[in-house]
């Protein structure tokens, strides 16, 4: 399903993204969720209660060992949950934002999943992607990729692993990230193929080199050969059989064999 507007993914869907790490963080998501939800309510003593209870429930998140501050945190969720009581007694659905409403309620009792599915339709995909995404808190992650990936379809615990993966090579030269997203969108990025694409970093290529390793690695069938039948000259024989098969391990020898 493709982030949009009218779009909404399941709670199972959202809850990939919590189970890709033990260091989520409650106040920034509840935070974030918040700000994009709370615009929402059409009410004005609602959206109030609703800022309110959002400022105590974050207070409480960034101290989490406080006995006070979690009281007051449930407190202010219960009387926002009463006011919606309140005012639906005698107000139509049409005066009340009872979806936006719910959803938020689901964010400050931390069932943060179930806030985006619900939150979606009138949220739309991508903020509330972003918001878990950040959330994620995880070194060495390519938040852009991941955004993208999921953007592209892929679910956000594969989306994710391959931001992971990526994200420690950020050094890469440009030419070479662009290689590695185009394969990350076509699902054809794994472990080997990182390592065999690291060895083309390495390589400290020429810019003529590398516009020869991005051809080959493009899958250039011409370039391919050429470079192959430079191998065999040279008498990497090996080498030149591996390239053929699209082995990215050769990749590299490959492209530093062409003269700077």
């Amino acid at each position: 399903m493709q982030p949009g507007r009218s779009s909404r993914h399941p709670a199972s869907w959202w809850s990939q993204f919590q189970d890709v790490t033990d260091r989520f963080d409650a106040a920034s998501v509840t935070e974030v969720l918040a700000d994009e939800i709370i615009p929402k309510i059409s009410n004005p003593l609602l959206r109030r209660e609703a800022e309110i209870a959002t400022e105590v429930v974050v207070r409480h998140l960034n101290k989490i060992s406080s006995p006070e501050l979690a009281e007051r945190a449930a407190k202010s969720t219960a009387r926002l949950i009463a006011t919606v009581e309140r005012l639906n007694e005698r107000a139509t659905s049409e005066d009340l934002a009872t979806g936006e409403t719910a959803a938020l309620v689901h964010v400050l009792q931390g069932r943060y999943a179930d806030a985006a599915s619900e939150a979606e339709p009138f949220v739309g995909t991508v903020p509330l992607i972003k918001a878990f995404v950040a959330a994620l808190r995880l070194e060495y992650f390519d938040v852009a990729l991941t955004v993208k990936l999921i953007g592209a379809g892929q679910g956000p615990s594969s989306a994710v692993q391959t931001g992971l993966a990526i994200g420690r090579y950020g050094w890469w030269p440009d030419w070479l990230l662009k290689i590695v997203a185009d394969r990350a969108m076509a699902g054809k990025l794994d472990k080997e193929t990182i390592a065999a694409l690291d060895r083309c970093a390495y390589a400290e290529l020429s810019p003529a080199q590398s516009r020869i390793a991005s051809r080959i690695l493009n899958g250039d069938q011409n370039m391919i050969e050429a470079s192959a039948n430079r191998l065999e000259d040279l008498g990497e024989q090996d080498a030149a059989n591996k390239l053929r098969q699209g082995d990215l391990t050769a990749v590299a020898l490959a492209a530093r064999l062409i003269p700077l």
